[in-house]
C-alpha cells in the first residue's frame, strides 16, 4: 500500500509518501505539478535502481531516518532511556490530518512507547514551507538529537551556500562543493551566534541570484543548532536541522523542535530570499502598530559611550532632530554605577548620580523635539561586581570559575525566581518613564548550550510583550549575534552589526538580505572615523548605505561639518519620502561581473518603482564600469530612469554617459538584458538610481 500527501502553493509542490506503515519521505519538491499527477505513480517514478554492493533496496531518507532501516547516513533521532541505554525505535503509521495548507503526520513505535509528530505548513503568499518535528514519550528519556523534517538536497546542485561570520563581520558566505560525506555545522555558544548561523541554500548548477533553481533553509532557534547536509555512497543527499546535540540537559517526556524554513525557487536565489523576506515581514514580526511608518533613529552609543551627561545629552538629541531623527535610544550606562563594562550589569534602576531626577528631563526634552523614547537593557547578563550577583550568586549560569565574557556572566533564565525579578525591575522603569523601545542585548556567548536558557529568555520577551504590547523591541548580541526568525517572533528589530563601517555594512546588508527584509534590518550612519575599522568615508557612502534599510544615526552629530549635516539631512529627507514604499518592497540581490561591486534593488510590491543601489568597495579590475543588469521588471514596459545623487560624480568621470543628465526613458527588456551604464567612480562610493513605470 503506497500512501501519498502534497502540499502546494503557486510556484512549488512538495510531495511526501510512504509504502505500507513505513515513515513518508519527500518523494518530490520543486516546480508545482499539475493538480491530476499520479503521486502513487510519483512514488514508483522516485525509487532507484540497485546494484553489485549494495543492500536488496535503498533504504528511504525519510522525514526522520531510522537506523533499524539500515539507514547508512546519520539519523534523524538519537535519544536514550533514563538508565543511559540507547532506544532504537521503529515508527509506524498512525494517522494523517490535513487541511487546507497543511499536514500533520503521525507515528507511533508501541515498544517504546514513543510517538513521532511531523507537522508541515505552506504560505501561499510567500511561498514558505514551514516544518517542525515533535516527539513524546510515555516515560522520561533523554535526548541526543532530534531533527525538524528531513529534506533531500537536490541531485541537479554542484554546492551548498552556509554562512560564518564574527564580530563585526557577520553574514559571510561559504561555497562547498557536494562530495560524499557530511557538511556538519554545529554552534554551541547558547544563541544564535556570528558563527554559524542557520541557514543553508541549495542552488541547482548555474543559479545565480536572478535566475536558476534554488532551495533555502533556515532553521528559527535563538539556541545553539545544529546542520547536517549529508551526501550518501548512492548518491543521495540530505539536509538536516535541529537544536545543539545535548542540549537537554535532563529526562522529560516532550521534545520540539523549532520550525525549519524551507523554500524553493525557479526565479534564483532571489526567489528565496523573497519568500523569506515576505514571511518574516508579513507573518512573523507583530508590529505593535502595523500602520506606523519605520522612525529614523538615532543612537548614543558611539558618541558618549559610558559618560552620561544631560545637558550633553540634550545637544546631542537637537542636533539628532534637526538631522531628522525621530527616535532617541539612550544606550548603556544609565542604571547602577555603570561607570564602564566591568559592573552594575543587572542593578536595573536609575543611576542618581549620572540623573538626580530621574530618566524624566531627558525624556521630556526628546518628547519636545517630536521624537520618541527609546532604552537599552541586557536582562540575560550579570556582572559579578553588582548588587544582584552578591546578594544571589547562584542565579548565574555555569561554573563559578568560567572565563568571563565583556566581564560578566550569563543569569540562569530558566530559573522562574531570575525571570520574576527581571520582569519586575525592566517593568519598573517602564512604568515610571514614556519609553516606547528597548534595544534588548545579549554580549556574550554562554558557558554551555542548554535550551531551557532559550526558552527562558523566550518567556520574559513573552510575558513583557503581553504586558506592553506598545513597547518595540531590538534584538542586538554584540551585533548580529542573536539574529533568527524565533527572535523575531518575540522582536521588531535587529541590530545587523557592532560595525557601522559603510563598506563592511554593504557586505553584511547584502548577504543578510537572503533572509531579513528592510523593515527589521536597523543600519546606522556612524561617525566620520569608524570606531570598529578606523576607516574614514564620505559622508554621502555612509548615509546611502544606512538608506537601504531601516535607517538611522549612530555618531556624535556635534562632529558633522556644514557639508555633511548638508548631505546627511539630504538623504534623510530620500528616506522618509520613500519608506513607506521601500519597507514592503524585495530586496532582490543584482548578479555583477564587477568583485569590486555590491548591488542591489528594491522592488516595490506592485512593481511599480523601483530603486538600485550599486556600491563601489574595491577598484575594478576593468577601467570602466561594467552595466549593472536589474531584474524582475516587466520586458514591456517603459521605465523613466534617474540617477539621485548625480552631484557625487568627480573630476574623472569625464565622460557624458546620459545618466548624468538623465531622467532617461528606457524598456524593461533593456534594463534586464543589457543594464545601466553608469559614471566612473572612485572606490568606496555608490550610486543610487531611481525607477519607475511609465503608463502608455
Amino acid at each position: 500500500m503506497i500512501r501519498a500527501w502534497r502540499l502546494d502553493d503557486e510556484r512549488q509542490t512538495l510531495v511526501l509518501g510512504a509504502s505500507g506503515e513505513r515513515l513518508a519521505e519527500v518523494i518530490y519538491w520543486g516546480e508545482r505539478l499539475s493538480d491530476h499527477e499520479d503521486l502513487e505513480a510519483l512514488y514508483h517514478a522516485h525509487q532507484l535502481d540497485v546494484t553489485g554492493g549494495m543492500l536488496d533496496a535503498n533504504p528511504e531518507i525519510s522525514i526522520c531516518p531510522e537506523a533499524t532501516r539500515s539507514f547508512p547516513g546519520q539519523p534523524g533521532l538519537i535519544i536514550r532511556d533514563e538508565s543511559g541505554t540507547p532506544l532504537i525505535p521503529k515508527f509506524c503509521f498512525y494517522e494523517a490530518i490535513e487541511t487546507d495548507h497543511g499536514l500533520e503526520l503521525v507515528y507511533t513505535d508501541q515498544t517504546e512507547l514513543l510517538t513521532y509528530r511531523a507537522i508541515f505548513k505552506i504560505d501561499p503568499h510567500s511561498h514558505m514551507i514551514v516544518a517542525k518535528t515533535i516527539l513524546d514519550a510515555e516515560r522520561p528519556v533523554h535526548l541526543h538529537w532530534l531533527s525538524a523534517p528531513v529534506f533531500p538536497a537536490s541531485q541537479q546542485s554542484t554546492e551548498m551556500i552556509d554562512f560564518a561570520g564574527r564580530w563585526c563581520g557577520e553574514f559571510q558566505t561559504n561555497t562547498t562543493p557536494w562530495s560524499a560525506g557530511v557538511r556538519f555545522r554545529e554552534n554551541r555558544t547558547g544563541r544564535t551566534g556570528h558563527e554559524h548561523y542557520p541557514g543553508l541554500i541549495v542552488p541547482n548548477k548555474g543559479a545565480t541570484n536572478t535566475q536558476g533553481k534554488a532551495y533555502a533553509f533556515h532553521y528559527g532557534w535563538s539556541g545553539g543548532h545544529k546542520m547536517i547536509a549529508e551526501e550518501l555512497p548512492d548518491g543521495r543527499r540530505q539536509i538536516q536541522f535541529g537544536h545543539a546535540a545535548r542540549m537537554e540537559i535532563s529526562a522529560q517526556t516532550r521534545f520540539e523542535t523549532a520550525p525549519l524554513y524551507c523554500t524553493f525557487s525557479a526565479d534564483g536565489i532571489n526567489g528565496c530570499a523573497v519568500a523569506f523576506q515576505r514571511y518574516l515581514r508579513d507573518e512573523i514580526v507583530k508590529f505593535p502598530d502595523p500602520s506606523r511608518l519605520r522612525p529614523v533613529h538615532y543612537n548614543c552609543w558611539e558618541a558618549v559611550y559610558f559618560n552620561h551627561n544631560l545637558p550633553e545629552l540634550r545637544e546631542i538629541a537637537s542636533k539628532a532632530a534637526e538631522l531628522g531623527a525621530e527616535r532617541f535610544v539612550l544606550d548603556d550606562g544609565w542604571f547602577g554605577t555603570r561607570d564602564d563594562d566591568t559592573r552594575s550589569l543587572s542593578d536595573w534602576k536609575v543611576d542618581p548620580r549620572k540623573y538626580p531626577d530621574g530618566l524624566t528631563p531627558l525624556i521630556e526634552h526628546v518628547h519636545g523635539l517630536g521624537m520618541t523614547f527609546g532604552i537599552w537593557f541586557e536582562p540575560e547578563m550579570i556582572n559579578p561586581d553588582s548588587d544582584l550577583y552578591r546578594e544571589h550568586p547562584h542565579w548565574a549560569l555555569g561554573s563559578e570559575d568560567q572565563i568571563l565574557g565583556r566581564q560578566q556572566k550569563a543569569l540562569n533564565m530558566a530559573l522562574p525566581e531570575v525571570r520574576a525579578f527581571l520582569f519586575e525591575r525592566i517593568s519598573a522603569v517602564l512604568n515610571d518613564n514614556d519609553i516606547d523601545y528597548i534595544k534588548w542585548d545579549h554580549n556574550r556567548v554562554l558557558p554551555m548550550p542548554d535550551a531551557a536558557q532559550t526558552r527562558g529568555s523566550y518567556a520574559l520577551l513573552d510575558q513583557l510583550r503581553a504586558a506592553y504590547p506598545n513597547v518595540e523591541i531590538e534584538s542586538c548580541a554584540s551585533g548580529g549575534g542573536r539574529i533568527d526568525f524565533g527572535i523575531l517572533a518575540r522582536t521588531h528589530r535587529v541590530w545587523l552589526s557592532d560595525s557601522n563601517d559603510a563598506i563592511e555594512r554593504l557586505k553584511i546588508q547584502h548577504n543578510a538580505a537572503l533572509f531579513l527584509p528592510m523593515a527589521v534590518t536597523g543600519s546606522h550612519v556612524g561617525p566620520r572615523k569608524c570606531h570598529t575599522s578606523g576607516r574614514i568615508l564620505e559622508m554621502s557612502l555612509r548615509a546611502w548605505t544606512a538608506a537601504q534599510r531601516h535607517m538611522g544615526f549612530e555618531m556624535d552629530p556635534r562632529e558633522l561639518t556644514e557639508d555633511e549635516a548638508t548631505t546627511l539631512k539630504h538623504v534623510t529627507g530620500w528616506w522618509k519620502d520613500n519608506r513607506e514604499w521601500l519597507l514592503n518592497a524585495d530586496i532582490l540581490r543584482l548578479d555583477t561581473q564587477d568583485e569590486a561591486i555590491v548591488a542591489e534593488q528594491h522592488l516595490s510590491a506592485d512593481g511599480s518603482r523601483f530603486v538600485a543601489f550599486v556600491g563601489k568597495i574595491d577598484t575594478s579590475d576593468q577601467i570602466l564600469p561594467r552595466p549593472v543588469a536589474l531584474t524582475q521588471l516587466d520586458p514591456n514596459a517603459l521605465y523613466e530612469i534617474n540617477l539621485v545623487n548625480k552631484d557625487d560624480a568627480v573630476d574623472l568621470s569625464r565622460g557624458t554617459p546620459a545618466l548624468k543628465s538623465g531622467p532617461l526613458t528606457l524598456s524593461g527588456a533593456y534594463l534586464l538584458n543589457n543594464g545601466i551604464n553608469l559614471p566612473w567612480s572612485f572606490p568606496n562610493a555608490i550610486w543610487v538610481i531611481e525607477g519607475r513605470k511609465i503608463d502608455v
